[in-house]
């Protein structure tokens, strides 16, 4: 058997396991139920993987003027962000809450075990097949790591951070 032929053969293999394993476990296609343990891990893992392997290039560096920064990061979250994951990022609104995958509360454990250079690539580039849109051709990359400080801030609080006025 040649080498095309070998590798053609596992495919099908693969794709045979992978259609009943798929039925095995009875995936669900809706979004009304709440994804199970094995989901929820397999997609945290893979989203946490793959934001770890994109942001390895291409980040500008951050501001240094870090309370000018949550400043400006709150009011671009007020407009930007607070539609989904509500005014405080740890409550979603309706929006949020009925979108698939849930908008994430943005003060919890799992948002905030990114590390600062996977929030920026993430804000600026959204993810596939989620609510998350990129913001890439919205705002400056200036705005978007405002936005990562102030998400920061979001643990703490609960609550957004202090504006200027």
């Amino acid at each position: 058997m040649t080498k095309r032929g070998v590798s053609i053969a596992a495919g099908i293999i693969v794709l045979v396991a992978g259609i009943g394993l798929f039925a095995f476990v009875r995936f669900p296609l809706g979004a009304v139920e709440e994804p199970g343990r094995f989901e929820m891990r397999a997609a945290t893992w893979a989203k946490h993987l793959l934001a770890q392997r994109a942001s390895r290039s291409g980040i500008p560096p951050a501001p240094t003027d870090r309370q000018s920064s949550l400043v400006e990061g709150d009011k671009v979250f007020g407009v930007d962000c607070a539609a989904c994951h509500g005014m405080d990022g740890r409550h979603p609104t309706d929006a949020g809450r009925w979108m698939y995958p849930r908008a994430a509360d943005l003060g919890s454990k799992e948002v905030q075990s990114y590390s600062d250079r996977e929030l920026f690539w993430i804000i600026k580039n959204g993810i596939r097949l989620s609510g998350m849109p990129a913001f890439a051709k919205v705002e400056s990359d200036e705005h978007i790591w405002d936005l990562v400080l102030y998400l920061r801030t979001l643990p703490e609080t609960g609550r957004r951070a202090p504006t200027k006025e």
